[in-house]
């Protein structure tokens, strides 16, 4: 009991610095996840996930997130923020936090944290291509097409960087370039049926390799 209560003054204290001068925000009953899928918690919820567990990126991402769309921009840094400390290579939070800077008017300052981010992701060719697709799912298709050219720049090789720009230019309508990196990515490995069929709807036929039965020692 002590130590609930003790929670809950800590967060309150912690909580205040950054939200006492300012009115509370509108509720918005929908954040992300790190795959940015919808979430029905409230703020109330989150916040009491963080009285249990401050420490929670998570929580603090959807918060963020929630505070983000209603342009309550001083809370939304601090949760994004906090989400970014607590796990460095959050790249939902990474990206959302970039989105914040652009909506409210600081494009340098975006700019200057959107390269140290892809500074972080490094060659890393799934954390490339990670850190552009949430830029993507945000609306920042300059910053995806750049980590996934990075990530193909890395590894031209990699069935993984191929696929994910060959995705890019389908959304973006773009069916020769679609069609370039997406049949690279699938000769490189052809057991992905998502580019198969891409390719298909593209008027590309392809074959999938029949996947083989699994080995085993005991009876069927």
């Amino acid at each position: 009991m002590v130590r609930t209560t003790l929670l809950h003054v800590l967060l309150g204290i912690a909580l205040f610095a950054v939200w006492g001068c300012e009115p509370g925000a509108r509720p918005v009953n929908t954040a992300g996840t790190t795959t940015t899928l919808s979430s029905d918690k409230t703020e109330a919820q989150l916040l009491s996930e963080l009285v249990a567990k401050y420490e929670n990126p998570q929580a603090h991402y959807e918060l963020a997130r929630l505070y983000h769309k209603s342009q309550n921009w001083l809370k939304a840094d601090f949760h994004y923020s906090r989400a970014i400390s607590f796990d460095p290579a959050f790249r939902a939070a990474q990206a959302g936090q970039i989105k914040m800077f652009i909506d409210r008017g600081e494009t340098a300052k975006a700019e200057q944290y959107a390269n140290g981010y892809i500074r972080q992701a490094g060659s890393a060719v799934s954390e490339m291509v990670r850190l552009g697709w949430e830029f993507e799912q945000v609306g920042l298709d300059a910053y995806a097409l750049r980590c996934y050219q990075q990530a193909l720049s890395a590894a031209p090789d990699s069935p993984e960087a191929n696929r994910q720009i060959g995705f890019y230019y389908v959304n973006k309508g773009d069916q020769a370039q679609a069609k370039q990196y997406l049949m690279r990515s699938f000769e490189l490995n052809p057991r992905q049926p998502d580019v198969a069929g891409a390719l298909g709807r593209l008027g590309v036929v392809v074959e999938t390799p029949i996947q083989p039965e699994p080995m085993t020692t005991g009876p069927k």
